[in-house]
């Protein structure tokens, strides 16, 4: 029985183990190129150096990764539409998650030397970063995105082809990572709103993940060329994973709050000091 993702033959460049073997090389850079920015970092400024936990939280994002990628779930999610789901879960949800509270961008910022640091901070002003880091357009490309890849024929193409597979879980990182990052990631962001605000872009996620999940159960509207059984164990994944996954942001996100509340104060004080000083 010929499923979606099959290839006839012997696997090529892009449907064998060579595209996975990549992805490790490439994850196994990120993870180096990270470590040894944190020593950097460290040499550079003994005192303040670097918070152990935002490096394991980008290993374990690394990690994240690599389990979607490797035996048993990776291959198992070429032909198996809730292995998908738990792939696309890791892809697209968890793993963004923890590369962003890693402070990636951060880190680069106290690699850099100034003058590449102000390039990539004129890089973040510019409106491209500002429109694309917006929780309104993030949450459009991660979660909006969804109802087309699923209740269109775009999965079972995408699905036909190595390629279509690769550069979905392409936009599954990318649109996950910018969503976090514009919701709850600790680095700079322009044009990031309030924590009221972003809670409430987040609770959107949250009902549209639930939406999509129940259609799929119900098979409203549903083009998805996989057997019943698979597509529902797949809605419950997508039902109970995205719930604590977005958990996790809106704890990432909360904790947030109480150092935002307790600046403010210091600065309208600070203002009427100015204030007064030039009066």
């Amino acid at each position: 029985m010929h499923h979606p993702g099959d290839t006839d033959g012997p696997p090529g460049a892009l449907s064998g183990a060579v595209p996975v073997a990549l992805a490790l090389l490439v994850l196994l850079a990120l993870a180096t190129g990270y470590l040894l920015a944190v020593r950097r970092t460290r040499r550079r400024n003994p005192a303040r150096g670097w918070s152990r936990w935002r490096s394991a939280s980008f290993l374990a994002g690394l990690a994240l990764l690599a389990v979607a990628l490797l035996p048993p779930l990776g291959p198992a999610a070429h032909h198996d539409f809730s292995g998908h789901m738990a792939q696309h879960m890791l892809v697209g949800m968890y793993a963004p998650a923890a590369l962003v509270l890693a402070a990636p961008v951060t880190l680069l910022l106290r690699t850099v030397p100034p003058a590449a640091g102000r390039r990539v901070t004129a890089v973040l002003h510019t409106w491209p970063a500002k429109v694309v880091t917006h929780p309104a357009v993030a949450l459009l490309l991660s979660t909006g995105t969804l109802a087309f890849l699923y209740f269109t024929p775009l999965y079972g193409a995408a699905m036909a082809h190595p390629a279509g597979h690769w550069l979905m879980l392409t936009h599954f990182l990318a649109s996950g990572y910018l969503f976090a990052h514009a919701v709850a990631g600790p680095d700079p962001a322009p044009s990031r709103p309030g924590v009221r605000t972003r809670l409430a872009y987040l609770g959107i996620a949250v009902a549209s993940h639930a939406l999509i999940s129940q259609a799929l159960y119900g098979g409203f509207f549903v083009d998805v060329p996989a057997p019943v059984d698979q597509v529902q164990r797949g809605a419950e994944i997508m039902y109970y994973g995205g719930d604590i996954a977005e958990l996790l942001l809106a704890g990432a996100l909360v904790a947030t709050w109480r150092p935002e509340r307790r600046t403010r104060p210091a600065a309208r004080a600070g203002h009427r000091e100015r204030e007064t000083a030039g009066a």
